[in-house]
C-alpha cells in the first residue's frame, strides 16, 4: 500500500492507493515545516492520520508539501512521518513538484499553483529546472487566496469599495475591523485567515470593483512570475482551489498575455495517483 499526501498551507489531502486505485482518503489540516516543528507535525500525523490508516500495511509514503523545497524542511517532515510509519519508505518533495507531476506526468510544462499560496516552475518531465521564488504572501504569492484576501480586506478597510459591497462583506463574515487586525497581526497562520475571504470575491465577481481585484492579482502573478519562463515553448497548467474557482477571470488574464491554459485541476491528487501507478 502507498500513502500519498498533497499538503498546502490550509489543508492536507491524504490518499491511500494499492498502486491501481484509491482505497481511502481524508482531508486534514495543512502541514508546513516553515510554521510547524517536527514535534508538531509528528503529533498531527499521530493524532489524525495514523488512526485513519491504522488497518493498512503502508510500505511507501510520498509527501508533497508547501515549504518542502529545502533539504532541512524535507528532513523535518520526513522524520515526523517515519516516527509514525517506521517501516515505510518515505519520500518528501515540494508541492510544486507534486503539481508538475500531476499536470504533466513525464512531459514538460510550466506548472502553476494558485491556492492559499501561489508558486510556479518550469518542469522538464523529470524535475524542476527553473523556479521564480514565490516569496510568501507578504512579499509575493501573487494571485493566491491569501493575497486576494489581503487585497480585499485592505480595500474594505480603506473604503475603496462601493458601500453596498462593504456592508455585504461585514454581514457575511460578522466581523469588525478590530477583529480583522487581531487575526492578521496577532494570531497564527494569517495566510489561512486571509484566504478565507476568497469566497466573497467569487460570489461577487460580477461587480466591477471585485473583478478588478481578482484580475489585477492574476495579472501580477503572470507579469512577475510566468513571463520569466519560455512561455511560447511549453504548455501552462494550473492546480489549486483559487485557479478552479476563478477559472474565467484567469482565462481573461491569460488571453491578454496572448497565452493559453492547457488544463486546470482543483486538486492534484488524481494526477499524482496516476503518476505513481505508472512508476510502479
Amino acid at each position: 500500500m502507498t500513502l500519498i499526501a498533497d499538503s498546502g498551507s490550509t489543508k492536507t489531502h491524504w490518499c491511500l492507493t494499492d498502486e491501481r486505485k484509491i482505497l481511502a482518503e481524508i482531508s486534514l489540516a495543512g502541514i508546513n515545516p516553515f510554521y510547524m516543528s517536527e514535534e508538531e507535525i509528528c503529533s498531527e500525523i499521530s493524532q489524525f492520520v495514523l488512526p485513519y490508516f491504522v488497518d493498512y500495511k503502508i510500505k511507501k509514503v510520498f509527501f508533497y508539501g508547501a515549504g518542502c523545497a529545502f533539504a532541512d524542511k524535507k528532513d523535518t517532515v520526513k522524520n515526523a512521518i517515519l516516527k509514525n510509519f517506521p517501516f515505510a519508505e518515505v519520500e518528501v518533495e515540494s508541492d510544486l513538484l507534486g503539481a508538475a507531476r500531476s499536470l504533466f506526468g513525464e512531459n514538460s510544462g510550466i506548472a502553476c499553483i494558485l491556492g492559499t499560496g501561489s508558486n510556479s516552475c518550469l518542469y522538464n518531465g523529470d524535475k524542476i529546472v527553473q523556479n521564480i521564488s514565490p516569496l510568501g504572501y507578504i512579499l509575493g504569492d501573487e494571485g493566491s487566496g491569501a493575497v486576494l484576501g489581503k487585497t480585499l480586506i485592505a480595500d474594505v478597510l480603506k473604503n475603496q469599495l462601493p458601500e453596498k459591497l462593504m456592508k455585504s462583506f461585514f454581514e457575511k463574515y460578522n466581523t469588525t475591523p478590530q477583529e480583522i487586525m487581531e487575526n492578521v497581526y496577532r494570531k497564527p497562520f494569517p495566510n489561512r485567515y486571509l484566504a478565507e475571504f476568497a469566497p466573497f470575491l467569487s460570489e461577487n465577481i460580477n461587480h466591477e470593483s471585485i473583478h478588478n481585484i481578482v484580475y489585477r492579482c492574476f495579472a501580477d502573478f503572470f507579469g512577475r512570475n510566468i513571463m520569466q519562463y519560455p512561455v511560447n515553448e511549453h504548455k501552462i497548467g494550473f492546480v489549486g482551489s483559487i485557479a478552479a474557482a476563478f477559472a474565467e477571470t484567469l482565462a481573461e488574464v491569460v488571453q491578454n498575455f496572448n497565452l493559453k491554459i492547457s488544463k486546470i485541476k482543483p486538486c492534484p491528487m488524481n494526477g499524482l495517483v496516476e503518476f505513481h501507478s505508472k512508476a510502479f
